[in-house]
């Protein structure tokens, strides 16, 4: 069973590769050309499989229906995503189009349709990248995500067009789908939370998302993408994201394997990939000059530029439609593109402080629509993530300490928790230059309530090295990121659970008749 053999390179490549401090997803790219690699030296016979392609194709619309859980697309129709995508698109088609033509001596049709799948950048590796650190709705994350979302748009009308298809008279029905909302609603509460949930999220991704919207024309990865969207204000929404995310994770293993079998290219191919990797760093820099000019500050633009700088697997997808002879070429360059972006967006933020004072100076002098707080006034206890914790730590001091105020860098949470009564604004406690340009005079403790462990690293050791004296404390899963956020400057990390046990034991003392005696048999103290 040769599925078998590819579950055991992708393991053991991915483990490898992980314990380099890599993300995995760049073990499963090697895997499937150390696959190809063995198929063309020997005599083993290695191709990608239905079986494969289906599991791949499963996992990237699994993946969409997660992101789409945790969009709310009126936050996506900005200036800054729809005109950042779209001069992005112009721009880089208007200069590789001439390009290609000229250096390589291709057709103008040619030409142009690989321009615009090097347009494009990966959804999938910018989704869970943003995922992995919790980011898919901080400023950045969101910006990016929008972005995307518009080349996928783009995407689906060039196929259209070099397939000559258009879709069915049934594709009008996709704009009846939101009365479908309250249906949904209840089914999501009926689904309870075992199996049931897990399959719920398998029919609207796969049946209703993917098959429903291919029946009519219309691309399946846009259907499991609306269809995660449609459920993203329901209170359980991240519950069934949750549920999914192991069935995701290994059928995106088959995503990536798949490109590496697609096979071993020819020294022609190498080449147009190196030259491809090569101007990568190229449309990375529009993309950031372009956020810059819609006023977005430097950060925001470096974080979202940053996870927006790589080729993406739709091109490829456009390729084989319209140029299949040129699949494996543009396969490899977007397996490179992948070796370069996955570990520069694992240290995007500590690598946006090396640069800050570079990049700072390109911001507009005008309000942006990412402007942080820079004075906290009389705040005396500051909360730096709002979200579970965050938001059960807040409502446990307010009525003991009125001087309290929350951070969160999802600004429809902080509007949600203002609308609530919760002193909280919009602010990245990951951003070092938010911190370096803020004024807390009053401020005596800090509570680190963030999701990921390198936004708690950071806020702590930045905190330190602007003078803060006051108390900081944090929460985490694990005892060695207990120890890394203590080395950072934090007074002190609990373990979460740990905490949790403590708090239903102080129950069972505070509401019931416990005492601290046990009777004996006979019921005498």
């Amino acid at each position: 069973m040769p599925e078998a053999i590819w579950i055991s390179f992708a393991f053991v490549l991915g483990l490898a590769v992980k314990s380099m401090g890599l993300p995995p997803l760049v073990g499963y790219l090697a895997a499937g050309f150390v696959l190809s690699g063995l198929s063309a030296t020997t005599e083993l016979t290695i191709e990608a499989t239905d079986a494969l392609g289906h599991i791949a194709h499963l996992g990237v619309l699994l993946l969409l229906f997660t992101v789409g859980l945790k969009l709310k697309l009126r936050s996506i129709v900005s200036p800054e995503v729809i005109g950042g995508s779209l001069l992005h698109f112009t721009i880089t088609c208007a200069v590789f189009t001439p390009g290609l033509f000229l250096l390589m001596d291709l057709e103008w049709q040619t030409a142009l349709m690989l321009a615009v799948a090097l347009s494009f950048s990966s959804t999938v590796l910018a989704a869970k990248v943003l995922e992995s650190k919790r980011e898919l709705r901080a400023f950045h994350g969101r910006v990016a995500i929008g972005i995307l979302i518009m080349q996928d748009l783009i995407a689906l009308v060039v196929m259209s067009l070099a397939a000559g298809q258009t879709p069915s008279q049934w594709a009008l029905i996709v704009f009846g789908l939101p009365l479908l909302r309250p249906l949904l609603f209840r089914l999501l509460d009926a689904s309870g939370h075992d199996e049931l949930l897990v399959l719920l999220g398998l029919l609207l991704a796969l049946v209703l998302g993917g098959y429903g919207f291919e029946s009519v024309g219309l691309s399946s990865e846009l259907g499991a993408l609306v269809f995660g969207a449609m459920l993203a204000k329901h209170p359980r929404s991240q519950e069934l994201a949750k549920s999914l995310w192991s069935v995701k994770e290994m059928f995106l293993v088959g995503f990536f394997l798949q490109i590496g079998i697609g096979g071993l290219p020819d020294s022609q191919a190498l080449m147009f990939a190196v030259v491809a990797a090569l101007v990568l760093p190229l449309k990375g820099m529009l993309f950031f000059f372009l956020l810059l000019a819609f006023r977005l500050r430097a950060r925001s633009s470096f974080l979202s530029a940053l996870a927006l700088t790589n080729y993406s697997e739709f091109g490829l997808i456009v390729a084989s439609v319209a140029l299949p002879q040129w699949l494996v070429p543009l396969a490899i360059s977007v397996a490179l593109s992948f070796l370069f972006s996955a570990p520069l967006n694992r240290f995007a933020h500590s690598l946006y402080e090396r640069v800050s004072h570079r990049l700072d100076p390109f911001e507009s002098r005008k309000h942006h629509p990412d402007e942080q707080p820079i004075s906290l006034g009389s705040t005396r206890v500051l909360i730096m993530g709002m979200g579970r914790t965050g938001t059960a730590a807040y409502d446990w001091l307010k009525d003991q300490e009125p001087d309290l105020m929350g951070l969160d860098s999802d600004p429809a949470k902080a509007l949600k928790h203002q609308k609530e009564g919760r002193n909280v604004v919009f602010a990245d406690a990951e951003d070092s230059s938010f911190w370096n340009a803020l004024h807390m005079p009053a401020v005596q403790a800090v509570i680190l309530a963030l999701g990921d462990i390198e936004g708690k690293l950071i806020a702590a050791r930045t905190l330190r090295k602007m003078g803060f004296k006051g108390y900081i404390v944090a929460h985490t899963m694990f005892t060695d990121e207990a120890r890394q956020i203590r080395e950072a400057g934090a007074d002190d990390a609990y373990l979460t659970m740990n905490e949790t046990g403590v708090a239903l034991a102080s129950h069972i003392l505070n509401k019931s008749p416990v005492t601290g005696k046990h009777p004996d048999a006979s019921g005498v103290g």
